[in-house]
């Protein structure tokens, strides 16, 4: 058997629901992976040790408790947890401990899974780069705002770590740093005891090493259980490459990443995969994206914008003013685009497609702790509150990982995962393989 923390998470649990390992042993491996690597990677806001160890020895005693028995999870540091501090990546709740879990913190631990930490999270989920390093070169960045769960996934410190979306803080992250990482369908995983960003896009998901890691995860945490559960992909897909009206921003790697995709795309779908021209309706939709994060950021913040002001980032400040300078006027415009615009995806999907593939980010992870690079090839799906999972494609020109984006219709989130699985089992580099 493989290095314990080198156990992808459906290795572990079944492992550990067979009583072949043990949680205990499973977390020691984590902790001590931790302690070699953590003053690198700064993955983590804080560690519960000694609650997961007591935690891990009664699961060990006991019956199997579920989906995640035994499984290390890290939390970001903007879900709530009633035995960790919750810092929302900001100095003004550094010392907030929250009386209750977030809902999907509480389903996990019912489903047996262990907290063992907060990772870290960009202040308030913003564009204000953290402390964490990238696990493949610590001079670039693991994107942003879920940097630490994708950090401490791909660095073998956790199997299972949650993210949250509402621009690209899943997609985005996962493809820097080389994971698996799911953004379900929008409102799949309740967003009670989360720090809101923006009500009407806020998504909770989570990172992995394999398909079947996020869907046990997602899993547990909205009681879909049957979503842990991969069928086969009996029928052919119909598939496109959408390139989205952003494509002049990509970079040579995503390019490369896009063809390589076809491939694959083409082997599960036995034909042709086509080229999706989005309708003339999205040509600016993410810039409606981003007014309306702008705007509901404001609103969500704004406690802490007249309390707090001077405990604010000069960044995060001002995205905070530009959001309450637009007008609600603006913002209504933009939610009748949202809506129309969710009209016209729907009948795509139900006429035309099953599946699209799409860029999960400009490039490579850019070489700089300055910035959490560009969402911008996330901002649209995530408004359209659809299902997309990042797989790991091929590298760039520093060597990092380079991702695609598969996206579902709504609510298809169990097609995607098979459509996924199937994808990933036809692309051409075993290692990349080893994700379904």
């Amino acid at each position: 058997m493989k290095d314990l923390e080198s156990l992808s998470a459906s290795e572990a649990a079944k492992a550990l629901a067979k009583r072949e390992i043990k949680a205990t042993d499973l977390l020691l491996a984590c902790l001590d992976r931790i302690g070699q690597r953590e003053s690198t990677i700064r993955a983590w806001a804080s560690l519960g040790k000694e609650n997961a160890l007591t935690r891990a020895r009664e699961l060990d005693k006991g019956a199997i408790k579920g989906l995640l028995h035994g499984l290390p999870i890290g939390v970001k540091d903007l879900f709530d947890t009633f035995d960790l501090p919750t810092s929302c990546g900001s100095p003004i709740y550094s010392d907030y401990h929250p009386a209750t879990d977030a809902v999907s913190v509480t389903l996990m631990r019912q489903a047996g899974g262990i907290i063992l930490g907060k990772t870290v999270t960009t202040e308030f989920a913003s564009f204000k780069s953290s402390v964490t390093s990238n696990p493949h070169n610590p001079k670039h960045t693991p994107g942003g705002s879920s940097s630490g769960s994708a950090a401490a996934v791909a660095d073998f410190m956790v199997p299972l770590a949650t993210g949250s979306q509402t621009a690209g803080s899943i997609i985005r992250p996962a493809s820097f740093c080389g994971v698996v990482g799911y953004k379900p369908s929008f409102g799949k995983i309740s967003v009670a005891g989360v720090k809101s960003f923006s009500p009407i896009q806020d998504t909770m998901g989570c990172f992995g090493r394999t398909i079947g890691d996020v869907a046990l995860c997602v899993a547990a945490m909205s009681t879909d259980h049957a979503l842990a559960k991969i069928e086969d992909l009996h029928n052919k897909p119909r598939i496109a490459i959408c390139k989205t009206p952003e494509w002049s921003l990509v970079q040579q790697e995503t390019i490369s990443a896009l063809a390589l995709a076809r491939f694959a795309a083409e082997v599960i779908a036995k034909g042709v995969v086509s080229d999706l021209k989005l309708p003339a309706v999205f040509d600016h939709f993410s810039e409606t994206q981003s007014r309306i994060m702008s705007v509901e950021m404001s609103r969500s913040l704004l406690f802490e914008r007249i309390h707090f002001p001077k405990r604010l980032s000069a960044q995060l400040t001002k995205q905070l003013t530009d959001g309450a300078a637009i007008s609600y006027e603006q913002y209504t415009k933009d939610l009748l685009h949202t809506q129309e615009a969710h009209a016209a995806i729907s009948l795509i999907f139900r006429n035309d497609l099953d599946l699209i593939i799409a860029p999960s980010a400009v490039g490579e992870a850019p070489n700089s702790k300055e910035t959490t690079g560009n969402p911008i090839f996330c901002r649209s799906w995530n408004l359209l509150g659809l299902p997309c999972i990042n797989l790991n494609i091929t590298s760039g020109p520093h060597g990092l990982p380079v991702g695609v984006q598969l996206i579902a219709g709504p609510g298809k989130d169990h097609f995607l995962m098979s459509a996924a699985r199937a994808f990933a089992r036809s692309l051409s580099d075993p290692v990349t393989r080893d994700q379904a």
